[in-house]
């Protein structure tokens, strides 16, 4: 079935939305006083994690991809380290007439919506935000299973390039904000709330480094609430934090009964 879309207006999907960022996008939201979300989950090379979740061939390479290679403890692992905008309730640059403040330079992840970042997600108008009747109107967006906005299309990837691209400066802001623990990937986050100025400082040291050609010379730890599973992932060498530290939480991904 064809997808349409037509943008309503209703500024739902500017709002309670953490909007992940490039780290270009980042370091401006920071600069404008913005306040970031950093999110992290991980996987182990072999053991729990990925290979758990059953997924593809081709949903792995993503991960793996977008990810970097590290040591968790003694076990290889990848973590994955997402920036996001902070948003509870309206973002900050949304006005009362629900229209945005920074349109012309609004991130990557605004410009593409309501598509996915994602290439294995499909988009689901019954999982968003919007109205019915933005589905209803509009030029056709998916056609025959395809993307057919060529320009959109270009955004979606330059998204998932800088994904890639900017992994292994994300991993040594991180380090210089002394974040180290990483969730288990499918069973959730660990989320911390950098303060914008500290953010920035980090950006800063960062700019002023040299890129780590050695990634498995990091160390992190994995949070796993479920003892079971984490005297398990322990038995792989990997090192389990067993407290978060106090500027952090955990969002957990899992499905209660």
């Amino acid at each position: 079935m064809d997808t349409r879309f037509s943008c309503t207006g209703c500024g739902k999907c500017c709002s309670d939305h953490h909007v992940p960022l490039t780290l270009s996008e980042a370091r401006h939201w920071a600069e404008d006083g913005g306040q970031l979300i950093v999110l992290l989950e991980a996987f182990l090379e072999n053991g729990p994690g990925l290979h758990s979740l059953n997924l593809s061939h081709a949903q792995q390479e993503h991960a793996r991809r977008r990810s970097l290679p590290v040591l968790c403890g003694s076990a290889p692992a990848y973590v994955s380290i997402t920036f996001a905008a902070y948003n509870v309730g309206p973002c900050r640059n949304l006005d009362a007439d629900n229209r945005c403040g920074i349109y012309a330079k609004r991130p990557l992840v605004c410009r593409i919506y309501p598509m996915e970042i994602n290439p294995h997600i499909p988009l689901r108008p019954d999982m968003k935000d919007c109205p019915t009747e933005a589905w209803a109107t509009g030029s056709a967006l998916i056609a025959g299973g395809h993307l057919v906005d060529a320009p959109l299309a270009a955004l979606i990837e330059q998204s998932r390039q800088a994904d890639r691209d900017d992994i292994a400066a994300k991993a040594q802001v991180c380090a210089q904000l002394g974040i180290h623990t990483a969730a288990l990937k499918g069973d959730g986050f660990t989320t911390y709330l950098p303060p914008p100025a500290a953010f920035l400082a980090a950006l800063r040291e960062v700019d002023t480094m040299p890129m780590l050609t050695n990634n498995l010379l990091t160390r992190w730890d994995l949070h796993v609430p479920d003892e079971d599973l984490a005297r398990r992932l322990a038995e792989t060498g990997a090192m389990i934090a067993a407290i978060l530290a106090d500027d952090a939480m955990f969002i957990s991904l899992r499905r209660v009964a």
